[in-house]
């Protein structure tokens, strides 16, 4: 049992609306990490990120992603910084990863680059900048599929990315 689509990519990138609409699309249900972790504990990411600290979100974050991908076969959405640690991105090699990528410019026209996201608190623009360049390879690297979501709807880049999967709709 494995996920059909796995979606990876920074903050703000579209990950939760474009899975909905590609499970829709496929018949399958949706899933996000994110949304899993707030539910288990009870509180935001950003309480825990404040509360605990950066690193034993990521400790919660990577059992969360190797849960779903156990348990979950439709499409997956991944937070942000999942791809950061080494078991998940092998935990990902053989499934289909579509990275889902946008520029910094866009990024502020789709999140406002807010403080509502614990990693940008500060000089938004820059740490930004700064995540995507540490990021990039890590999400191009485990990906079977990029799709460039500047400028497109969650419509068209939901069929750009079923047509890169070449997954047949239900």
């Amino acid at each position: 049992m494995s996920p059909v689509v796995v979606l990876v990519g920074p903050m703000g990138v579209g990950k939760s609306t474009v899975g909905q609409l590609l499970a829709e699309r496929l018949g399958v249900g949706y899933r996000d990490t994110d949304d899993d972790i707030v539910a288990e504990q009870g509180r935001a990411i950003a309480e825990i990120f404040v509360d605990e600290g950066e690193a034993a979100f990521r400790a919660l974050e990577k059992q969360a992603v190797l849960r779903a991908l156990a348990e979950h076969e439709g499409v997956l959405a991944l937070g942000g910084g999942a791809i950061l640690d080494e078991g998940t991105r092998a935990a990902l090699t053989g499934l289909n990863v579509v990275y889902l990528s946008m520029d910094v410019e866009e990024a502020v026209k789709r999140t406002g680059l807010n403080a509502a996201r614990p990693l940008l608190a500060v000089n938004p623009r820059k740490q930004w900048r700064e995540l995507m360049e540490a990021r990039r390879n890590l999400y191009e690297g485990i990906a079977t599929a990029v799709v460039a979501t500047d400028g497109r709807t969650p419509e068209e880049v939901t069929e750009v990315a079923l047509d890169a999967l070449e997954l047949k709709q239900a």
